[in-house]
């Protein structure tokens, strides 16, 4: 499964976020919070971990998340300097929930000849110190961002009564997330991926393993033809590693970072929690960015 999609910008960013529909339209949500941040609020992206995916609309670029998904991670990573995605379709996607490529034969059923990778679905709290907690819902006691990308989690409380002593977090399926493929078998992973585009969390949350987020393009991936298969499916075009991209050709994207107090404030200040902790969905929150000096929510 597959795909997102993203705000292009700040005009954009509020005129399509529902959470601002509840607000009187005459009292808009202040993002000032993000225009204001010092900048030891913002961190730059390893372009070792910054994966480009070119296709037909224009560019997507993704940092992948060795924290949450090293397997994953190493192995999209060695596909993608083989050229194997270069050329292969998205053959299938689905209108609000993903979009599935990385499938040599086209058809869901094909595979690169590496070795399947284990399941990263889930981690330990105690293993991601970088959760940062914003409140609770529907889905979840806890839930939050891991450095940008949604997470959600167990009570902590629940280590104390478990014979393992773990209490789970996992990568939130919202719009932007990326993930990957696999058939009944947990641990049968292999080189195909999805986008998600619409919110998949109750379907797929702890069940696939989160591996990335899209960090800029948006646009490019809701030109995504959609079918199952497409009647003309959208090619992947090129993929690669920032750092096999010369310079002057990456964008300079940064993140705002989730744990830093201008970026609780923004989320307070946008009302995407509400007084008793509660966060009305998740999934309209995203971490924001600077591509090129210019801020993007």
């Amino acid at each position: 499964m597959r795909r997102v999609s993203l705000a292009v910008g700040l005009a954009a960013a509020l005129a399509l976020s529902p959470a601002f529909a509840a607000k009187d339209k005459d009292a808009a949500p202040s993002f000032q919070a993000v225009v204001d941040a010092p900048a030891d609020a913002w961190r730059g992206i390893d372009p070792e971990n910054l994966l480009v995916v070119d296709l037909p609309a224009g560019p997507l670029y993704i940092e992948m998340r060795p924290d949450l998904a090293p397997k994953h991670v190493e192995q999209i990573k060695t596909l993608v300097r083989q050229g194997f995605y270069n050329g292969l379709n998205f053959h299938r996607v689905i209108e609000g929930f993903v979009a599935q490529g990385g499938d040599p034969k086209g058809d869901g059923t094909g595979g690169s000849d590496l070795p399947n990778i284990q399941a990263e679905f889930t981690h330990d709290t105690q293993e991601v110190p970088d959760f940062t907690v914003i409140g609770r819902d529907r889905q979840a006691a806890r839930v939050g961002m891991i450095d940008g990308v949604l997470a959600a989690a167990e009570p902590e409380s629940l280590r104390t009564f478990r014979a393992a002593k773990r209490v789970n977090i996992w990568g939130a399926h919202c719009p932007g997330v990326m993930s990957m493929a696999r058939a009944t078998d947990p641990n049968s992973a292999n080189s195909q991926f999805f986008l998600v585009i619409g919110d998949a969390r109750q379907s797929l949350d702890g069940r696939y393993t989160v591996w990335g987020w899209i960090v800029d393009g948006a646009l490019s991936a809701r030109r995504i033809e959609r079918g199952e298969p497409p009647k003309r499916p959208t090619p992947i075009v090129r993929m690669r590693m920032a750092t096999d991209v010369p310079a002057s050709e990456r964008p300079d994207i940064k993140v705002m970072k989730t744990s830093h107090p201008a970026f609780l404030q923004y989320l307070k200040d946008m009302g995407y929690v509400d007084e008793t902790g509660f966060v009305k969905d998740l999934c309209d929150i995203k971490a924001p960015r600077k591509i090129d000096g210019k801020i993007e929510l």
